[in-house]
Order: C-alpha cells, then structure tokens, then sequence
C-alpha cells in the first residue's frame, strides 16, 4: 500500500481519482490547493463552493483533506508570466506552466513532505516504463486527452505522478461517480483560467493592464473599427470584433484577427478564413522542454499548435541554441505566438516549446 496525495479541485475528475485509489487499498490523502489571494473563502465565491465539494467527496470517501494555499508561487511564477505575455501582444496558455509549476512542482514538494510515494491528479494522460525513460502517453479519451497541457513535466516529476483516468472515457469516470454517491458525479467541468476561475476575461485583465483602444485595420490600412485594447485579441479570433456589417473586399465573409501592430496599437483584420496572412507553413519556438531525449532534427513528427487540435504532420527543420524550426507538411491555421507548440511521435508526447 503506498501513500498517494491526490489534488482535489471539487471536481469530478479529481474525485474519481480519489475513489479509484482508495479502492486499490492506497493510503490516499487530499489536498485542495488555493492559489489565488484575491479571493477569500467566501460563501458566493466559487473557490468556496468547490472547496465544499471537495468536503463532500472527502467525507464520503474516508480521507482526510488539507488546504494548502500557494498564492505566492501562483504569482511569482504563473501570473507575472501571464500579464508579461499579454503585454508584449502574445497569447498565453496559463495552464501549461501552472502543471509545471504548480501541480508537479509546489504541489509535489508539499507532498513529499507528507511522506507521500505518488502524487496523482484527474488529468486524461497515461503514463508508460521506468524511470528515467518514462514516456507521457495521450489519454484513452482523444476528446478529454490533456497530454498538451502536461509537455513541460519532466522525468524527476512523472516518475512521482499517477493519471488514474488515463484510460477511461469520460461517460465512465461520472458513471463511477454516480455509482459511489459523490455529489460532484454530474458537476459541470471547469473551462477558466487556471485556479483563478470563470470570470469575465476582459473585466478580469483590466484590473492589472490600463486599457488602450486604437484602430482596427486592414493590412492594406483601411480602418475599419476600433479594438478595446489588443490585450482582449487573439489570431483567429472572429468573435467579439464588432464589424461583422462592415463592408470588405469579400461581400459577407467574415472578420478575422490576423495580426496586431505593438508599435502604432492597432489591431489587423481580414476577410475569410482562408485568408493567407491566417495560414503559415513554419514556425519557430523557444522556451523548449522535453520529456525525455530531444526529438531528432530531419525526422518527421506530428505537433500540436493547440488544445484538441489534430496532430499535423511536421518535420523539425532545425533544433540548436534553445530554438525549434518546424515546417509543417499543410499550411497550419492562426498559429498564435505564445501559445505551445507540442509534439507527438504517435501516442507519445515529447515535448514542445512557446510559439515566436
């Protein structure tokens, strides 16, 4: 029997993960990670109604759970990343770096603290041979497959983590929650920001960036609206412009944002989704991290410039001084700087990098 300390976010996922442990006769221990300080425990916070849940599942389950609160790593090491990229016009994945430093890195260390052998979460992922050749495998599940999110684990970090649900589907995991009465069986699952929530995204980042609105544009330069500030943008973005009546080159197609001008402030649109300026055949990344050995410069992979895209075929063009070159068999669509790139050999996760 091994001492395992699961991550419970009042969800189901989590919980489930918690049952499956306990059923297989391991001394689980919870711990419900509060990392954001802005908000207390309050009754109308939903930081307090997840926190309850987590009561709920535990008391059913027969475990004890600890709060532990990791505001300051949060902020020093998730959040000021975050407003950095978004100021500098790029678009942030918060949850990629918040698994690597905060669910396997403070979260891991508290954990070891407590004697714990594993650590395990309700992330859809598998994991495959021994340390320190481990290998991080995609989910069972390819629409729950969360493998993108997990590319910066490294090998001193799974060798000490568990993914019960690796191999389940989703229907099956609220099926096995329903079946051991957890009150969370038919909870909503969470689409917010990393451990800051579901709140109103623009309402949210005008509370730490001055809001600044310029000119829509076309890249010929006419203008053709005005942007709220270019922090609130995202390539590819269609909704939320507020030009859908506005006239273009190509009667009733639609607005895309295909561009953003840091040095004027202005935000550049396009016509169509097949627009060229939306597609791309290559592109370059830093900031890189493997799970295990480097990909091979010249060899053929498939990459994933976002969360449940498809796995696009690739050939790595160049790898040397930190960067990665790859060059995409198909033009990719809104391939977004700041965002990861990550790439698969089959149902392998390698490893990936920030989008430049």
């Amino acid at each position: 029997m091994s001492r395992i300390v699961v991550g419970l976010s009042g969800g189901v996922d989590s919980a489930v993960t918690a049952l499956l442990l306990k059923q297989q006769g391991h001394d689980v221990v919870g711990v419900f990670m509060k990392n954001w300080e802005a908000d207390d425990l309050e009754d109308d916070c939903p930081i307090a109604q997840d926190y309850r849940d987590v009561l709920a599942v535990a008391e059913v389950l027969g475990i004890e759970v600890e709060l532990v609160n990791f505001s300051r790593e949060y902020q020093d090491r998730v959040f000021a990343y975050f407003l950095a990229e978004y100021r500098a016009g790029r678009t942030p994945n918060p949850d990629v770096l918040c698994n690597a430093e905060i669910k396997f890195k403070a979260f891991l260390d508290h954990a070891l603290s407590l004697h714990a052998e594993h650590i395990a979460t309700g992330h859809y992922a598998r994991l495959d041979g021994t340390f320190p050749q481990r290998r991080l495998l995609k989910a069972v599940d390819a629409n729950k497959d969360q493998s993108y999110f997990l590319y910066r684990l490294n090998q001193r970090q799974i060798e000490k983590a568990l993914f019960p649900l690796g191999g389940l589907e989703k229907p099956q995991v609220r099926e096995l929650a329903r079946q051991a009465g957890l009150s969370v069986a038919a909870k909503k699952d969470s689409t917010g920001i990393c451990f800051i929530g579901e709140r109103p995204f623009r309402e949210f980042l005008q509370r730490f960036m001055p809001i600044q609105p310029g000119v829509m544009r076309t890249p010929e330069g006419r203008v053709v609206g005005q942007h709220q500030g270019l922090m609130y943008y995202t390539l590819g973005q269609r909704q939320g412009l507020g030009i859908g009546g506005v006239k273009g080159a190509e009667e009733g197609a639609p607005w895309f944002v295909a561009g953003k001008d840091m040095a004027k402030n202005e935000l550049i649109v396009v016509q169509g989704h097949a627009h060229p300026l939306l597609l791309t055949h290559r592109l370059t990344a830093d900031d890189l991290s493997w799970v295990g050995p480097a990909p091979e410069p010249g060899r053929r992979y498939g990459a994933k410039t976002r969360y449940r895209q498809e796995d696009a075929a690739c050939m790595i063009e160049g790898l040397a001084d930190g960067r990665l070159e790859l060059v995409f068999d198909e033009p990719q669509w809104a391939v977004t700087p700041g965002q990861s790139v990550v790439l698969y050999d089959g149902e392998t996760c390698l490893g990936g990098g920030v989008i430049r």
